[in-house]
């Protein structure tokens, strides 16, 4: 069997997440510099080998302000750790057509596991007879896990960023 490598089409794709601000409600964001390699043994998306990168400083949630303090040594630090990062090690075919995608997540120069659900489209032709796929993924990490530990205490109880960040994405690949 042959290795089939698909390039992302950035165009068609995004990678985002969401948290809970002030314990009440979800703030969103997403990360505009990104790149995702695939490659997959024949068509058979059991054998995908997949490295996400980010780059932090192009983190994004409509807030200037905020985005500059999540760049800061508060949060991110992008200026001493640029990307963000997760290699595949596994991919699981689960009873319900969808994919758990394991792998290691690095962020600030922590390594944790991580465990992405995914969904997972199958081939399509383009109308200009490119071969493309799809995916959507999405997981759950706690940010502690990863240094990321900056909060403030309400005044009414509770802390103004929640802990538990849900990352969303969805992707396109062109096959070469």
């Amino acid at each position: 069997m042959s290795t089939i490598l698909y390039n992302l089409d950035p165009t068609h794709s995004e990678v985002g997440f969401r948290i809970k601000h002030m314990m009440f409600t979800n703030v969103s964001g997403k990360f505009n510099d990104f790149n995702v390699s695939l490659s997959t043994e024949g068509e058979d998306f059991t054998t995908a080998s997949v490295r996400f990168e980010a780059a932090v400083s192009s983190i994004d949630t409509n807030n200037a302000d905020r985005d500059n303090h999540l760049k800061s040594a508060d949060f991110f630090d992008a200026d001493n750790f640029p990307k963000m990062i997760f290699e595949s090690k596994k991919i699981n075919a689960n009873s319900d057509g969808t994919y758990t995608l394991s792998g290691d997540l690095t962020i600030k120069e922590v390594t944790r596991p991580a465990e992405l659900k995914v969904e997972y489209s199958g081939f399509l032709k383009d109308p200009w007879g490119n071969t493309k796929i799809a995916v959507s993924a999405e997981a759950k990490i706690n940010r502690k896990d990863f240094g990321l530990t900056w909060n403030a205490a309400l005044e009414t109880g509770g802390v103004l960023v929640g802990e538990d960040v849900k990352i969303l994405a969805e992707l396109q690949f062109v096959k070469q």
